[in-house]
């Protein structure tokens, strides 16, 4: 599975974090953020960086990881494209529910909410949870495909 990971200033020492954390564990992970620490970064540009090579990727399970302050803007950002599915997640309950319910494609993370400890766990869990697919899930995704 390949991974983008991007984030803004904001996100920038957390995102190195899971860098690491996601190459140990033998992931394909794709830099799209900022080399070195830029407090001039905003979100929007990284957003579309990962949100761009997800959609051209060849791996059909290629997914996204963005973090910011608030994980707010990242998620805006990336969820005006279509086919994409952006999620908030604070804690592994959120995570798992994004994967489970709304088949989530991209993991966005607020930096600013949550202890540093807790970010290998947030993304073990959303990357081991499978989509569970069932008709109401699937009719609900479809939905929001054709929006706009």
């Amino acid at each position: 599975m390949k991974i983008y990971i991007g984030s803004d200033h904001n996100g920038y020492y957390l995102k190195q974090l899971a860098k690491e954390f996601l190459s140990r564990a033998g992931y394909d992970v794709v830099d799209d953020g900022d080399k070195e620490l830029d407090p001039k970064d905003d979100f929007p540009i990284f957003a579309a960086k990962v949100v761009n090579n997800i959609l051209s990727s060849t791996d059909g399970d290629a997914r996204g990881i963005l973090l910011c302050g608030s994980g707010q803007g990242m998620c805006m950002a990336a969820n005006r494209y279509k086919g994409i599915r952006a999620c908030l997640a604070w804690d592994t309950n959120s995570a798992r529910a994004s994967r489970n319910d709304d088949n989530s494609n991209i993991l966005c993370i607020p930096a600013h909410l949550i202890d540093k400890k807790e970010i290998p766990g947030i993304i073990k869990t959303w990357l081991d949870t499978p989509f569970a697919g069932s008709t109401r899930f699937v009719r609900r995704i479809k939905e929001m495909d054709e929006l706009n």
